[in-house]
């Protein structure tokens, strides 16, 4: 999986990408054919912004999270993403699901 982390008027700074990368494990767990990952990090006055696109097969998902501290948005950001993750998986494994058992039905 590719995996890019920029900022908009914010330096990413080693300590803020080893966050980023070591939360990236829970994604990789949910589901191992993800093509890419684009976290960009910003300022808005005084909130700190995460805005994450995970490219899946079949589909894109978008989070984005607004914290007081740089760290919790990533947080808060990886912990959207799981969830919307979690819930297009599981559709794709219901609408497989739902046509193999009509498949049987019906011949």
């Amino acid at each position: 999986m590719q995996f890019q982390l920029s900022g908009q008027q914010i330096e990413v700074t080693p300590a803020l990408r080893d966050h980023a990368t070591a939360k990236l494990d829970r994604l990789t767990r949910l589901d191992d054919k993800l093509k890419s990952l684009v976290i960009v990090l910003s300022l808005d006055k005084l909130q700190q912004r995460a805005d994450g696109t995970l490219h899946v097969v079949g589909g894109t998902l978008h989070a984005e999270a607004t914290e007081a501290d740089m760290y919790a948005s990533i947080d808060v950001l990886f912990d959207k993403l799981v969830a919307q993750l979690r819930k297009y998986r599981e559709k794709v494994a219901d609408k497989h699901q739902r046509e193999a058992r009509e498949d049987r039905q019906y011949g």
